[in-house]
């Protein structure tokens, strides 16, 4: 990945307003009005992305269009070339990046529907600014793979509804990556309410007779449910990564299983000592596995009880290597710190590399100690990255837009815990919103709302960085221009 320090940052000059910015914009004169009866020109490949950006195009410009005609009030081509070149080594632009040219026409080139997609949202912001677009090219591509946002839907249901409209929005950002936390429950240390009594829940509702019991009765999500998730991401190129979560954060199991708690079942902790845990969560992913089209999965593993590190390596281990063996790559919390001296060496002895680690905390196990220890990272710092719903700690009003504009980038984690820039095992960041007072009173909208102030700040660090000349009021500005993102049902 290219490094964004200043020689490499992009100074756009004052091309087109668009979030994130564009990496490349190279102007010329003249522009290229957009009206009724535009036509979009494409492969067969690409005939659903093309059906897609013409309703969106309604939606955000107010233009009727259509994919067959003569283009009476325009032209746009979209379409695939396996050779396009992009001026930087880094592998995500070939994934997904595109051209963009306005030339009396509108072109939008990529190798990948991916990176046409991409192309499809940065004309639509252009547009939702003016249907006359200025001529010139723009050439982008993310610096990141990994661009995301994770919802805790455990602690608190979030209506399907809610759901596909957080994957229009992050597509509408170019965020490709959707963590949906399935599973979690009340901190009793905070509310002091014993266990017996702690909220909990299970997302996913199975039909299968011996998972009976298991699923949320004040909120789940069925299979039509998830196919919808599934079907809306793959059309808006998100990549859903389902969490279940074990095997701390567990007392929707131990609920339903009892004899498989740590102290008797007085805990939200399964006990490993008992190999009957460990094979319980491997059958719940095997029923849910299958529901599950994207590559990656998460199986949570943090704030485990220390003091059980033999177990919960043997726990690591057998869950990471099960997903494996179910054609997923595994992601999990980073904890290792916490529960072992370091990971160890690789092999029986030590912790599984293949294991994607979200780098969560620093105490637990930071950035920094898993790129060491030969880990993949993704950033998800908890100081700078996590919102709890109006607590009093972790951004319990919203991230601080302002904050991560002047000064964060996805290697920043703080404190003296920064990786290089562009470092090889850093995939990109993520931020989290985390349910974690169960007990107050508030709502889906109200969580949209304190997200979103910041989301634009977000897609503009992990897709392209800091822009020379490009200050904050200024990027705030233009976020509100382009804010209105297209296909909501119940959020925005």
């Amino acid at each position: 990945m290219p490094s964004p320090d200043s020689t490499s940052r992009p100074q756009l000059a004052r091309g087109p307003v668009v979030v994130p910015s564009l990496q490349r914009w190279t102007p010329r004169d003249g522009a290229t009005h957009l009206g009724d009866g535009f036509v979009v020109e494409h492969s067969a490949e690409l005939a659903e992305l093309a059906a897609t950006l013409v309703a969106d195009v309604a939606e955000v410009a107010g233009l009727a269009g259509s994919t067959s005609g003569a283009g009476v009030g325009g032209l746009i081509v979209l379409a695939l070339d396996p050779e396009l070149e992009f001026p930087t080594d880094n592998a995500a632009a070939l994934v997904e990046g595109y051209v963009l040219e306005v030339d009396g026409v509108v072109r939008i080139t990529a190798r990948t529907a991916t990176g046409v997609y991409w192309g499809t949202r940065s004309l639509l912001q252009m547009l939702a600014a003016s249907t006359s677009l200025p001529g010139g090219t723009a050439v982008d591509w993310p610096n990141y793979p990994v661009r995301g946002f994770m919802l805790d839907v455990g602690r608190r249901f979030s209506s399907p509804e809610a759901v596909r409209d957080y994957i229009r929005v992050l597509s509408w950002f170019k965020l490709n990556t959707f963590m949906i936390h399935l599973n979690d429950n009340e901190i009793t240390k905070d509310t002091k309410r014993p266990w017996v009594m702690a909220q909990q829940a299970f997302r996913l509702a199975s039909d299968a007779p011996w998972l009976a019991g298991l699923a949320a009765e004040d909120g789940s999500y069925d299979r039509a449910d998830w196919d919808s998730f599934e079907d809306l991401a793959a059309r808006r190129h998100v990549q859903l990564v389902p969490e279940i979560d074990a095997p701390a954060h567990s007392r929707s199991f131990i609920r339903w299983r009892p004899e498989l708690g740590l102290n008797g079942g007085d805990s939200d902790m399964l006990d490993l000592a008992k190999p009957e845990s460990t094979e319980m969560i491997k059958a719940v992913f095997d029923e849910f596995v299958p529901w599950f089209r994207g590559p990656a999965v998460h199986f949570g593993a943090d704030e485990y009880a220390r003091g059980h590190s033999e177990e919960y390596r043997t726990f690591f281990n057998a869950i990471g290597t099960h997903l494996r063996a179910q054609g997923k790559d595994p992601i999990a919390w980073g904890s290792l710190s916490a529960m072992s001296d370091g990971a160890g060496a690789p092999g029986p002895e030590g912790y599984n590399r293949d294991v994607v680690m979200c780098a969560w905390n620093k105490g637990w196990y930071s950035g920094r100690a898993a790129v060491a220890d030969g880990f993949k990272v993704i950033n998800t710092d908890d100081d700078l990255l996590y919102i709890v719903p109006f607590a009093d700690y972790y951004h319990g009003q919203g991230l601080d837009a302002r904050a991560l504009f002047e000064a964060w980038e996805p290697h920043v984690f703080g404190d003296g815990f920064d990786l290089d820039p562009g470092h090889p095992q850093l995939l990109g960041a993520a931020s989290a919103v985390w349910n974690d007072l169960v007990l107050l009173a508030y709502n889906e909208r109200a969580v949209y709302d304190l997200v979103m102030p910041a989301f634009g700040v977000l897609a503009q660090k992990v897709w392209v960085g800091a822009v020379d000349g490009l200050g904050y009021e200024e990027f705030i500005a233009g976020n509100g221009l382009v804010a209105g993102w297209p296909g909501r049902e119940l959020l925005g």
